[in-house]
Order: structure tokens, then C-alpha cells, then sequence
């Protein structure tokens, strides 16, 4: 449809737009200026696009469209080096078997879908699925355990890609039975006094120290309360009429058991694929690129009770380092 926008456009233009010039772009691609004219005119003509507007002294300024340009031909750049970075490594043999994670809170069809998408790429590479909790699972990954894992945020570590790749609402979890059953959504103060089954603290300790924070803010103190290790220990207590919960919107449940959601808050879960900046399978980024276009991000803004926070998580020992990052937020969730 587009065979005549080739790869060398997107550099040419990309250059020309980061130099704010086509004399400086031409001395660092050193290709001669009225080339560099030719390509970009014809490129412009073919698309029916204006990218920048000429000023005085031979300087330009990207259009709305072309501030788009840059962002795009910067992705598109990337998953070129990307692509080449993983038929290299297939080819040098590089890529023989792979290890993925996932944090039992995570949706499992993304998992499922990720190691198929892998076996899509290499149908005679092995996938080897490993299973954990969030700092588990990211010393792993750190360690070289673990090529990639599926967990829910908070995470921050130097030497990690973390790609967040979705949030999910937020739910109360309660029998069919409960009378408040009965009701299209739950207020925040429907939760006092009836949620009472939490995801064990020791399992993610700074998303459970979250929880309690919102909780407090929406005027809701915790009472006493049951602790789960894992989503399907959590059901059992709910159904065992232990009190309510606070689960994944999606999750698969037991047929006694129905969700509603919380009015006046929009707490999620994030969930992110985690991977080491340069220890990594040349396949992984690729990957992450697929399963995003298959599984649409949804809920990325961060409104005012979102569960996103700044706040800066050790992941060697759980605990939160004295002297804060600048720049670096990272994402909250309240169970993980």
C-alpha cells in the first residue's frame, strides 16, 4: 500500500526535524542538502503529510503532525534494530530455550498468549513457565534465572525493562447471597465492617501498605481480616463467608461468588512484563510489541485515586530506600 515509503525516509525526516534544519541534518547523515530536499518532498507529496513549516534562516518547525512523525518514526526505527537484533540471534543459535515467569495475580491469558506468540516466532524452542511472587520473580529475572516474567506493580530495579501493559479495576468480591449482593455497585462505605479477606501483606508488602493508605483515605478502617496466599485461597475464604475481597476485574469465579464494583474510586491492578536491559532474549522486546497490539491498553491514564503513586520500591529487600529518585515514578497497585 505504502511501498514507496522505505526506512530511509523515516531517518531522513526524523534527522532533519531533531537538527531543525535540513543543513544540520545533512552534515550528520552526510548525504548532500538538496538529496536530503528531494527525498523529503517526495515523501511529503506521496503521504498528502506537511511535517514542518520553513522559518527564517533556514530553520523549521515540526507541524502537530510532525511532532507525531517523530515519536512514530522513532518506534518504527527501534523495531527495525529490534527485528535484526532477534534473526541474528535465532540465527547464531542464540535463542535455544526460554524461561517466563508469571505472579499468580496476573491475568493468564496474557502469559498463555506471550508463550504462544514465542512459539509462533521459534516453534522448536522450548518455553519453560516459572511461577512466583513480584520480588521473586525480579531477582530471577536480575539473576538470569528468568528471561521474562509477567508481575504486578509496584517494581523499580536499575537493571530492569519494566513494560507496563495494563490496569485492571479494582473489584469487591462478595457471595451471590450477600444482600448487598443486590446492588449494581458498592460504596466505599459498604466495605466497613465487611472486607475482610486480604492478599497476604509478606507477599508484596509496599502494595499492601498502599492498600491501607486508600482504604484510610476513603474512610474505610480495616477490622480484623483473613490473609490468602493465592487468588483461589482468597475465593475460598470469601465463599467460605469469611467477608468480602479485593480482586481483579475478570477474574474467573467460583459460581457462589459475584463481583460489583466500588463507586467514587478507581483503584487497579498494574501488571507489567519485566526483563533485563541487556541480558535478555532478542525475541522478548518484539514479543512485547505483539502481545500490546493484541492486548490493547486500557485505563493508562492516572486519574486523582488511581492506585500510581512515586514512590521508589527495593527490590533485594522489600524495603523503601532512604533517598528518593527524582524523575523515576513507578506504578502502585494494591495487591500484587
Amino acid at each position: 500500500m505504502y511501498e514507496w515509503a522505505e526506512l530511509r525516509h523515516f531517518r531522513y525526516l526524523l534527522t532533519i526535524l531533531d537538527r531543525q534544519g535540513f543543513r544540520a541534518a545533512a552534515e550528520e547523515l552526510r548525504t548532500a542538502q538538496p538529496n536530503l530536499s528531494v527525498q523529503a518532498r517526495q515523501f511529503q507529496e506521496n503521504a498528502s503529510l506537511r511535517l514542518f513549516r520553513k522559518m527564517k534562516g533556514g530553520r523549521i518547525r515540526p507541524t502537530d503532525t510532525g511532532v507525531a512523525f517523530k515519536v512514530l518514526a522513532r518506534f518504527l526505527l527501534e523495531t527495525r534494530d529490534e527485528v535484526l537484533d532477534a534473526l541474528i540471534a535465532i540465527e547464531r543459535g542464540e535463542v535455544s530455550s526460554v524461561r517466563f515467569g508469571c505472579t499468580p495475580l496476573v491475568d493468564h491469558s496474557l502469559f498463555r498468549t506471550f508463550c504462544d506468540l514465542h512459539k509462533e516466532i521459534l516453534p522448536g524452542c522450548p518455553v519453560r513457565p516459572t511461577h512466583g511472587d513480584t520480588a521473586h520473580l525480579a531477582e530471577e529475572v536480575v539473576s538470569g534465572t528468568v528471561d521474562a516474567a509477567f508481575v504486578t506493580l509496584p517494581l523499580r530495579h536499575p537493571d530492569l525493562c519494566i513494560e507496563e501493559l495494563r490496569r485492571d479495576r479494582l473489584v469487591a468480591c462478595l457471595r451471590r447471597d450477600n444482600p448487598l449482593a443486590a446492588k449494581a455497585s458498592l460504596q466505599t462505605a459498604d466495605l466497613q465492617g465487611n472486607l475482610a479477606v486480604l492478599y497476604h501483606p509478606q507477599r508484596h508488602p509496599d502494595a499492601h501498605e498502599r492498600l491501607l493508605e486508600l482504604l484510610t483515605d476513603a474512610g474505610v478502617q480495616l477490622e480484623e481480616h483473613s490473609c490468602a496466599s493465592h487468588p483461589s485461597e482468597v475465593q475460598t475464604l470469601v465463599k467460605g463467608g469469611h467477608g468480602f475481597a479485593l480482586i481483579r476485574e475478570g477474574t474467573n469465579l467460583d459460581e457462589e461468588l459475584t463481583t460489583r464494583p466500588i463507586a467514587g474510586v478507581d483503584w487497579t491492578v498494574d501488571t507489567a512484563l519485566i526483563y533485563h536491559k541487556v541480558r535478555h532474549p532478542k525475541t522478548i522486546p518484539i514479543l512485547v510489541k505483539r502481545l500490546m497490539k493484541q492486548f490493547p491498553q486500557h485505563g493508562k491514564e492516572t486519574a486523582p485515586n488511581k492506585v500510581s503513586i512515586s514512590a521508589q520500591t527495593s527490590v533485594a529487600n522489600g524495603k523503601r530506600p532512604s533517598q528518593r529518585v527524582k524523575d523515576e515514578p513507578i506504578q502502585m497497585t494494591l495487591i500484587g
